[in-house]
C-alpha cells in the first residue's frame, strides 16, 4: 500500500475516480442492448405458457410493471447526478441504514446475471444440438466479464456494433413473422385468449415487464456520464417505448405463427424456425438471440457494480473490494464478484424462470421502498428538483409513486403464490442475515456514508 504498483490501482477507492466518458448515444445503445436480452429471448416463451395467445396484451399491461421499477430512476436521476446509482437513490431517499440493506439484496437479486448466460446456451444449442449446455454458459459470462475488465468506454464501443446488429436481426422475425400468423388468432383461437385466467395474466405480465425494465438500470452509468441529469433520464424513457412497441409485436408473432403448444415455454427459435428461410433464421438466432443475450451481458457487466462500489467508499464492505485499476478505471474485484454470483445458479442447475423468481421478489422489496420515498424528492433536494426536466407537481408526483409501489405489492404477491416454499424459505432466511449483517456493520463505526450525489 501506498506505492505505485504494476498493477496501477487507486489508493482512494472512490466513485469520483470514475471517468465521465459516456454520452446520448452510448446511454441509449446500452438501454437497448439492456433491454431487448435481458427477457424476450429467454421469457416470452414463459409468458405464452401463463396465458397463450393473449400475451401480445401482456407486453401492453407489463409495461406498467417496468414503469413502476423505473420512476426513481427516472424522477431522481433527472435532479442530480447519482454516483453510486441505484445504492446512492436508496440513500438519498430513506437513509444511510437502508442504503446497506438495500446493497445486500442487490447483490443477490442479481443473479439473473446466470440466467442470460444459460439463455445463450440454449439459443447455441439450437444452431448446434448436443453442445454441454453447461460450460457454454460458463464460457459466456466469462467472455463478456473479460471484456468489463478493460473498461466501459471499451464495452460501450462494442455494445454500439452489437445493437445495430441485433435490431436488424429483430426487425426481420417481426416484419416476416406477421405475415405468417395463423388466421382467427383473436377472433377463434385454439386454446382461448387469457387460457390461464386473470392470474396467468398478470403473471405473463410479470414476466414480459422482466424483460422490459432494464432500462432504469441506466442511472447505475451517473457517475460515468457526461450530462447524467438530462440524458440518463432521456435514454430510459426512450429505449424503453421502443422495446415495448417492438416486444409486442414479437409476441404477437410468437404466438401466432405455430399452435399455443408448440411455443409455450420454448425460446424463440422455435418460433422462428416455423417462417423464417434457413440462412434468415441462422441470422436471427445468431445476430438476434444470441447478441441479444450478448449484449444484456455485457451492459449487465458495465453497470452491475457502480452501486456497489459506493458501498464500499461508505463502509459497509471493505473499502479494498472496491479497488478501480488506474490503466482501465474498473473496479476489478467487483466484477469478480458478479461474475462469481451469476456463476452460482449456473452450476446450480436452477431453471431460468426460477432464477427470474427469485430476483424479481427480492429486487421488488427494496424497489417498492424506493419508489414510494420518491415522492419526497421535492422536500428532499429542493433546488435540484425544481431545475429537472423531468419536474411535475408534487401531487402528480406522489399519485404516480404511490400507484406504482401498489403494482409492485400486487406483482410480488402473485410472485410469492407462484414459487416453491423452498425458494420462499430462502428469500425470508436472506432478508434475516442481510437485516442482521445492516445492524452490526453500522454499530461497528466502520460505515461512514458520503454524500454521493452531485448537482449538475
Amino acid at each position: 500500500m501506498g506505492t505505485t504498483n504494476e498493477a496501477a490501482v487507486h489508493e482512494e477507492y472512490t466513485t469520483k475516480k470514475l471517468k465521465r466518458v459516456l454520452g446520448k448515444k452510448e446511454l441509449i445503445s446500452m438501454g437497448l442492448g439492456q433491454i431487448i436480452g435481458s427477457g424476450v429471448f429467454s421469457l416470452t416463451g414463459v409468458a405464452i405458457g401463463f396465458t397463450g395467445r393473449s400475451v401480445v396484451f401482456a407486453f401492453l399491461f407489463g409495461a406498467l410493471f417496468s414503469l413502476a421499477v423505473t420512476v426513481p430512476s427516472i424522477f431522481a436521476g433527472s435532479a442530480v447526478r447519482l454516483r453510486g446509482g441505484q445504492y446512492t437513490m436508496a440513500s438519498l431517499l430513506l437513509g444511510e441504514r437502508f442504503s446497506g440493506f438495500y446493497i445486500m439484496i442487490y447483490i443477490i437479486g442479481n443473479i439473473s446475471i446466470g440466467m442470460y448466460a444459460l439463455s445463450l446456451a440454449d439459443y447455441l444449442l439450437s444452431l448446434v444440438p448436443g453442445i454441454p449446455r453447461i460450460p457454454l454458459a460458463v464460457i459466456a459470462l466469462t467472455l463478456f466479464f473479460v471484456i468489463n475488465l478493460f473498461g466501459v468506454k471499451d464495452a460501450a464501443f462494442l455494445q454500439n456494433i452489437l445493437v445495430i446488429i441485433l435490431a436488424i436481426a429483430l426487425a426481420v422475425f417481426a416484419a416476416l413473422g406477421v405475415f405468417s400468423i395463423e388466421p382467427g388468432y383473436f377472433s377463434n383461437p385454439e386454446p382461448p385468449l387469457f387460457m390461464g385466467g386473470w392470474k396467468g395474466f398478470c403473471m405473463a405480465a410479470i414476466f414480459t415487464s422482466f424483460a422490459t425494465t432494464g432500462g432504469g438500470n441506466l442511472v447505475n452509468f451517473s457517475g460515468e456520464c457526461k450530462n447524467p441529469t438530462k440524458d440518463v433520464p432521456f435514454a430510459i424513457v426512450l429505449s424503453t417505448l421502443m422495446v415495448t412497441a417492438l416486444y409486442t409485436v414479437i409476441g404477437l408473432v410468437a404466438a401466432g405463427v405455430l399452435p399455443v403448444e408448440e411455443v409455450m415455454y420454448q425460446p424463440l427459435s422455435v418460433a422462428a424456425n416455423a417462417f423464417l428461410p434457413r440462412a434468415l433464421y441462422v441470422f436471427f438466432v445468431t445476430g438476434g438471440a444470441l447478441l441479444a443475450l450478448s449484449t444484456t451481458l455485457n451492459a449487465t457487466f458495465g453497470w452491475v457494480t457502480k452501486p456497489v462500489l459506493q458501498a464500499c467508499v461508505d463502509g459497509w464492505f471493505p473499502k479494498k473490494l472496491g479497488a478501480i485499476s488506474e490503466k482501465y478505471g474498473t473496479p476489478y474485484y467487483l466484477l469478480i464478484l458478479f461474475y462469481v454470483v451469476g456463476l452460482l445458479p449456473i452450476i446450480a442447475g436452477l431453471d431460468i424462470d426460477r432464477i427470474a423468481n427469485m430476483s424479481m421478489i427480492l429486487m421488488n422489496i427494496t424497489t417498492f421502498l424506493i419508489v414510494v420515498a420518491t415522492a419526497r424528492l421535492p422536500k428532499l433536494l429542493p433546488e435540484a428538483w425544481s431545475k429537472s426536466a423531468f419536474k411535475i407537481s408534487d401531487g402528480a408526483l406522489k399519485v404516480i409513486c404511490y400507484f406504482c409501489g401498489a403494482l409492485l405489492i400486487f406483482q410480488n404477491w402473485l410472485l410469492i403464490e407462484d414459487n416453491t416454499p423452498e425458494i420462499i424459505i430462502g428469500n425470508v432466511i436472506f432478508l434475516v442475515i442481510s437485516f442482521i449483517f445492516v445492524v452490526l456493520r453500522y454499530q461497528s463505526g466502520k460505515v461512514q456514508v458520503e454524500v454521493s450525489w452531485e448537482d449538475e
